[in-house]
């Protein structure tokens, strides 16, 4: 078993890598739902792009000694059953924010997309740190962390506001939130198996090799169900989605181990929100909340970050 326990990052430079995370993810979710509205099946576009990046992992793995290295440990490790195999399950979680984004981003947009994943991950990131389930172990649950996640929720709540509600489906709204439980689970999980690994490549390697396996089983029920889609897009920056999600995947599972698991998903919260208010702005979707419902969304979560972010600052230096 290969065992790493890498030398703490500053504060500065670990929030900067989770909002970053965030910033990708925003991106790759517009790319992916636009891919799932021109194919139009997300089942699709979702198995496109988990599989466009998993074909991108497997070339890393094989040609970086890091991955070559990565690979023997997680043979070695599942052999002798020092790697559970809930460890191996986080490529479920990806491949639900994958579907998500094919199925209703082009629709309901990337802020109110992103909104709902602030809900499932706040809520989620604070269970999982008071449970110790990440890989930095037991993180407090102090007042300002609970303050900071009450303010996500808040800018979820005005996220919706502008008779929202009255124009998307409701399970458009509950499978971000969804998302964004299965998110937080996922960083934790996979820190703890880049622990296991000695790398993030090989952690996101096995998240790839899942969420494909699972995404290309319920594309092949969906089309037996409706059929093949016509045809495929010509733009290459539609099948961009693969190659964001193992960066930003990656990037979770480095950074996890020095922020905890609520702070990774409040600083990529902020990432996403900034990021979604831009695209939006630029490029509206049908059941947007506006601009300024937005530009207040995106105030609200920065102030969460901030508030979330100080003990734990004071944590690390001490």
């Amino acid at each position: 078993m290969t065992s790493s326990a890498p030398h703490r990052l500053p504060v500065g430079v670990a929030l900067g890598g989770a909002v970053l995370v965030g910033v990708l993810t925003a991106i790759q979710a517009r790319i992916n739902g636009q891919l799932g509205l021109r194919i139009g099946d997300g089942f699709v576009a979702a198995v496109i792009s988990f599989g466009s990046g998993l074909v991108v992992l497997l070339i890393l793995s094989a040609a970086l000694p890091a991955g070559r290295r990565g690979a023997r440990a997680l043979g070695a490790g599942i052999r002798r059953r020092t790697i559970p195999w809930w460890m191996l399950l986080g490529g479920l979680a990806g491949a639900l924010t994958v579907a998500t984004q094919g199925l209703a981003v082009a629709i309901i947009g990337v802020s109110l997309f992103t909104v709902g994943v602030v809900a499932g991950q706040t809520l989620s990131g604070l269970v999982l740190d008071r449970m110790g389930y990440g890989p930095a172990g037991v993180v407090a649950v102090a007042v300002p962390r609970v303050v900071g996640g009450a303010l996500a929720l808040v800018a979820v709540a005005i996220s919706l506001q502008g008779g929202v509600l009255e124009r998307v489906p409701l399970w458009m709204l509950v499978l971000p939130v969804l998302t964004g439980i299965g998110i937080a689970w996922q960083q934790a999980t996979n820190g703890r198996l880049r622990q296991r690994v000695g790398t993030p490549l090989t952690a996101t390697l096995v998240n790839f090799i899942g969420g494909t396996i699972v995404l290309a089983i319920a594309a092949a029920i969906h089309v037996a169900i409706v059929g093949m889609p016509a045809g495929l897009p010509t733009e290459p920056w539609l099948y961009l989605g693969g190659v964001l999600g193992v960066t930003y995947i990656f990037l979770s599972a480095a950074l996890v181990v020095h922020t905890g698991v609520l702070l990774l998903g409040l600083g990529a919260v902020a990432g996403q929100l900034v990021t979604a208010f831009t695209l939006d702005a630029l490029w509206p979707a049908d059941a947007g909340p506006g601009w300024l419902v937005e530009l207040l969304t995106v105030v609200v979560a920065a102030g969460s970050v901030v508030v979330a972010a100080a003990p734990w600052q004071r944590r690390v230096r001490g």
